[in-house]
């Protein structure tokens, strides 16, 4: 595993969970962001956001993790927001059609609170 790859956890209620990640997201380290987020659900949190506001790559393997998520939650009435600033990311979504599938807000705050007025993806 890169070195650069991070990934934090917080819980912010018995509903809200943030997974944080740092680094490049791709075939080597996609795996513990799945493992982070299906964590999350199986102890009943189905409000979550994905904060990719340190990240600096995502890849194939990365898209696919975000969509089982959102696909899981949708099957629990849950709902998946993404934080993103990075233009490079953010024209990833954009190519792939994601930008319209996925949530995605400049800040936490902002994330967090698309899943409190329930705007998120579901």
């Amino acid at each position: 595993m890169p070195p650069e790859f991070t990934l934090n956890q917080e819980a912010l209620d018995d509903q809200r969970h943030v997974v944080a990640v740092g680094g490049e997201i791709d075939l080597f380290t996609a795996p513990e962001l799945k493992a982070a987020i299906g964590e999350a659900l199986e102890s009943g949190h189905t409000r979550i956001v994905v904060d990719l506001s340190a990240t600096t790559f995502l890849d194939s393997t990365a898209l696919g993790v975000l969509i089982g998520a959102v696909k899981r939650l949708r099957s629990r009435d849950g709902v998946l927001t993404i934080v993103n600033t990075d233009q490079n990311i953010a024209k990833t979504f954009e190519i792939t059609g994601l930008d319209q599938i996925f949530t995605i807000r400049p800040t936490r705050e902002e994330a967090v609170e698309a899943l409190d007025t329930d705007q998120a993806t579901t």
